[in-house]
């Protein structure tokens, strides 16, 4: 699994003109899926999502997390995270998982960190043809591997 965590002062997502999630200061990320994704894996990435401290203390220092801020998360699934551009022009997926694997995971993501954060947890939809909007607060962006 793969995210592409932005902290942000806004961010939604809209699918055919219609809003499906947004958020004010929190953070959005990008959620990407591998076949091999366990949900030791996932619930890893959950934690360290919510517990990462990028937010700034009262002395301005990244000491905080979306949790101690009272933030929230907006979860968007991307597979083109998976892809591998090494060679040639033309990226290759072969390394994200298909939507039959890849919806699971990400609903079960999203329901680890929903209880994780314990709030609500907006989303795009999943295989649809997103529109992202962010403000993004810093910039702050953080890419994450899982373990595995």
């Amino acid at each position: 699994m793969r995210l592409v965590i932005q902290r942000v002062s806004q961010a939604q997502v809209t699918v055919d003109g219609q809003v499906t999630g947004r958020i004010g200061p929190g953070l959005l990320a990008l959620a990407g899926f591998a076949p091999t994704d366990t949900t030791a894996a996932l619930t890893w990435m959950c934690r360290k999502l919510v517990q990462l401290r990028i937010f700034g203390d009262e002395n301005g220092q990244m000491n905080r997390s979306v949790a101690d801020v009272g933030g929230e998360i907006l979860v968007v699934s991307q597979f083109t995270l998976l892809a591998d551009a090494r060679k040639g022009n033309r990226p290759s997926y072969i390394g994200a998982a298909p939507p039959p694997v890849a919806e699971p995971l990400y609903e079960q993501f999203v329901a680890l960190v929903v209880a994780e954060l314990g709030k609500p947890v907006p989303t795009g939809i999943f295989g649809a043809d997103m529109k992202v909007s962010l403000l993004n607060d810093g910039p702050v962006t953080i890419v994450l591997d899982s373990p595995a």
